[in-house]
């Protein structure tokens, strides 16, 4: 997912709908504005359709643009571009250097000029690297564009973000299977089957980013129109109740002093390194499924494309039923532990086990692990940070920690390890134990923070020189 739709999912799906807003009724009442029930929720369900919705087919087709890699791979391109050695990991990590070193100028900037054009010009603009990459010669080409990719996907809550994530898993759930169709026109203007995932891929990319011009909507808070959205008082509105959550919705002048001071709260960190532990075991699998299909459990190409389908539908089905119960029990903490404790239990079956069935079996209890805890992890950290440059930067470092997981995970399964990848298995068990300590730690210190501002004793998230409504408090 690009960075920029990242920030769109952080702030603006916030907005729609808050965890803490239900405690706050009176701030946010229907009579503030004049709004019935049914026109909250019609306004809730319009900003449902309008943002999930085309953000979430943004989303599918990155998806789909980075696990076409793996397919490729296996469909010719590892041949045709002499990928021995770790080439093909170089290839898939050189994405993420550039990923992570534009990252955080993009937060700026996409709250400068809005996600309407930001998004719609980088998603067609990597749509055209994509077709490129179905033409190139040699795997050097192939890094190169690749690099290019990771500068244009940097510059690009609970139960919501979970839909939002659900869709990119039907993403990558058929992007196996559209790749073994698209390979099927193998020959056709002389071209090898994998140099066709990328172009059509590609040119549905460009597509996409034309309509997308359209359908993205703006920050509530900000001036600039929508085609056919909210109207003035609806925005006003959905302003309102981030403000009555985190009082932090009126725009506040950058400050440079104040972006960076946001780096001296360790819990920014701690969120930071959940996100790095998860991506690295969902990058691992994005890119490296197939492969273990075909080497490790023995399946031949059209198999191993097809079978990438079930563990990302099943992911799906886990990713909805833990935002789900996130939202109705008010916990974000505990979400992580559960997806942890899934992928524990799938990765050694996965790994040792001596039966390829079984084996297969352990990818579905990690892909679902792993995957659903992407979108909890951001819940876990859009509801626990607040303040406007505060949230900036903690979302720079959450992103950029999420990309440096992809250079992980594009390097915990060598070539040198097939079939079994036992160093690799064990890196993703690592990582997840980890985000089981870390999530114990944060568990003990905010609700012993809670505690503390329950008895009036401090103010949560509260910077001296800032203006914030009280009584916010930290969702464990």
């Amino acid at each position: 997912m690009t960075t920029a739709q990242e920030k769109v999912g952080f702030e603006n799906v916030e907005a729609a709908d808050s965890d803490h807003a239900t405690t706050k009724q009176a701030a946010i009442s229907a009579d503030d504005f004049g709004f019935t029930e049914q026109d909250q929720k019609r306004i809730k369900r319009q900003v449902d359709r309008r943002l999930v919705l085309t953000v979430g087919a943004m989303y599918c087709v990155s998806l789909m643009d980075r696990t076409n890699l793996s397919a490729a791979n296996i469909a010719g391109m590892s041949k045709d571009l002499v990928l021995i050695k770790d080439r093909y990991s170089i290839i898939t990590l050189v994405f993420f250097i550039t990923y992570v070193l534009f990252q955080p100028p993009s937060t700026i900037i996409v709250r400068k000029i809005g996600p309407r054009i930001h998004l719609a010009s980088i998603t067609a603009l990597w749509g055209g690297v994509m077709i490129g990459m179905g033409f190139v010669k040699k795997w050097e080409e192939m890094a190169a564009l690749r690099v290019i990719l990771g500068v244009l996907e940097a510059d690009e809550v609970g139960k919501r973000n979970s839909v939002f994530y659900i869709i990119g898993c039907v993403a990558s759930a058929f992007a196996g299977i559209l790749a073994f169709g698209l390979m099927q026109m193998a020959g056709l203007a002389g071209l090898n089957g994998w140099r066709w995932i990328f172009i059509i891929e590609g040119i549905i990319t460009v597509l996409l980013g034309g309509v997308g011009y359209w359908l993205l909507v703006d920050f509530p808070d900000a001036k600039r129109t929508d085609w056919k959205f909210l109207n003035a008082r609806e925005r006003e509105w959905i302003c309102a109740r981030v403000e009555a959550d985190r009082g932090d919705v009126k725009p506040q002048p950058f400050s440079l002093a104040k972006y960076l001071r946001a780096a001296s709260d360790i819990k920014i960190w701690v969120y930071a390194m959940i996100f790095f532990n998860t991506t690295t075991v969902s990058y691992a699998l994005a890119y490296f499924m197939p492969v273990i299909l075909q080497l490790n459990m023995g399946f031949d190409v059209g198999e191993a494309q097809c079978l990438v389908a079930p563990p990302y539908a099943f992911a799906g089905l886990v990713m909805f039923a833990t935002g789900w119960a996130g939202d109705k029990y008010r916990m974000r903490g505990s979400i992580i532990v559960f997806n942890s404790i899934l992928c524990i239990i799938g990765l050694p079956i996965m790994g040792f086990h001596s039966n390829a069935a079984v084996r297969y079996f352990g990818i579905f209890l990690t892909t679902a692990g792993a995957n659903a805890n992407i979108p909890a992890a951001m819940s876990y950290q859009a509801n626990n940070i607040r303040g406007q440059w505060k949230r900036a930067f903690c979302s720079a470092t959450f992103v950029s920690f999420g990309g440096i997981g992809g250079i992980a995970g594009s390097l915990v399964f060598r070539s040198q390890d097939a079939p079994h990848y036992r160093p690799g298995m064990y890196a993703c068990i690592a990582t997840t134990l980890l985000n089981l300590i870390l999530v114990g730690v944060m568990t003990l210190w905010l609700g012993r923070l809670n505690k503390q501002a329950e008895r009036g004793e401090r103010e949560l998230e509260c910077d001296a020189d800032d203006t914030y409504e009280p009584g916010f408090r930290y969702t464990l």
